[in-house]
């Protein structure tokens, strides 16, 4: 059997899909990776998965280089003729499930990975984001999604015959507390035992919060280092290159879990998220979090049990949420004892990969197309 994961670049196959990749190839699944060429492609194929590169293909909506990128697309899938497409992004959402249907590919299953609209977008954009979705949730048989809010959003015009929500995951073995790359990472930064580290993790754009998070820093940098980790995204409009020098911005790390595990409180003020990773990751290796109040966000857990919620784009807010957490060690391990716990118990990746699997048997069976995916499942 072949499955095919279509997402706008290379990263999101590498970063955000590898659990579900390895889990795919594991079950005995031919399976490739279909994206923009790009850095990660040889991170995809380590992974067991065949990359196949869509040159035209962008992440900012783009009509003569849509055209192209469908163009490949469907030649692509003619090729490979998989059995099932499974379309990630919300760009290559809509043009993967379109695309998918016209190739005649059996298996059609699309995962929303956060509505790229949201309650404080305007009218127009929101209509137009729904309309697409729902358009193209037409031609898919299954719709899976990480949050419930982005599901009840789109309840009216999708249906809930062929939806479920999913949540997300991560990997719980690589991501778990670990005193010794803490301490490493942190000499490394040249920081002492009893010295205060707040760090973000995301992309340098502004929707994930980092003005307000340098704006927080600026108040607070007498009590604690403030760090950034993640890559430049220079294509996207609202990209960040720099935000002051109270923050230290450490670009892209490979040492992801020991970046958690140095940080005594993590912090994401992201305006838009269908279910964070970064702080799955952070509850997974007991990090204490402050988040933004926002859906993605309160799927990681409640308000002072597992993590501090604030409104997003609210630097005072913020800083005094940071601000409770750097005086009190006594919160700081209640709430990183709760985010673990929970993450033990809701945030397997693996599981989130399986009922993928079980999603393409129970849509094959339905459709009578005579091939078993039992093995897969089992």
């Amino acid at each position: 059997m072949r499955v095919a994961h279509l997402t706008t670049v290379d990263m999101s196959l590498a970063l955000l899909l590898a659990t579900e990749l390895e889990v795919d190839v594991a079950s005995g699944l031919e399976t490739y990776g279909l994206s923009a060429p790009g850095r990660y492609a040889e991170r995809v194929r380590e992974l067991g998965v065949s990359h196949v590169a869509l040159p035209s293909l962008t992440r900012a909506w783009d009509p003569r280089r849509d055209v192209d990128a469908a163009r490949e697309l469907f030649g692509v899938l003619r090729r490979l003729r998989p059995d099932v497409l499974h379309t990630h992004n919300p760009k290559t959402g809509v043009l993967g499930r379109v695309v998918g249907r016209l190739a005649g590919v059996p298996v059609v299953v699309n995962t929303c990975h956060g509505l790229w609209a949201g309650p404080d977008d305007r009218l127009r954009k929101r209509l137009a984001v729904y309309a697409a979705e729902a358009a193209a949730a037409g031609l898919s048989d299954a719709e899976l999604y990480q949050n419930g809010v982005d599901r009840d959003t789109l309840r009216r015009m999708v249906g809930r015959s062929k939806t479920r929500v999913v949540g997300n995951g991560t990997d719980l073995d690589a991501f778990a507390p670990d005193p010794v790359s803490r301490r490493r990472l942190r000499s490394a930064l040249g920081l002492c035992d009893d010295d205060l580290l707040v760090g973000g993790v995301g992309r340098m754009v502004a929707e994930k919060g980092i003005t307000e998070f340098a704006a927080v820093a600026r108040e607070l940098r007498r009590d604690a280092t403030f760090v950034w980790v993640g890559p430049d995204d220079p294509d996207k409009p609202d990209a960040v290159t720099s935000a002051g020098t109270d923050v230290s911005f450490l670009g892209e790390r490979s040492d992801m879990a020991a970046v958690y595990n140095a940080l005594d409180v993590f912090v994401l003020p992201s305006y838009r998220e269908g279910f964070s990773r970064s702080a799955m990751e952070a509850a997974a290796t007991a990090t204490p979090m402050v988040l933004s109040d926002i859906r993605g966000c309160r799927e990681i857990g409640a308000h002072d049990r597992e993590v501090l919620l604030v409104p997003p784009r609210d630097p005072v807010a913020l800083r005094a949420a940071v601000e409770r957490l750097l005086c009190s060690p006594e919160l700081r391990t209640r709430l990183a004892a709760a985010a673990r716990h929970r993450a033990l118990a809701c945030f397997d990746q693996r599981g989130v990969a399986r009922v993928s699997l079980q999603t393409y048997a129970a849509v094959a069976d339905s459709k009578q197309l005579g091939w078993i995916v039992e093995r897969e499942i089992g």
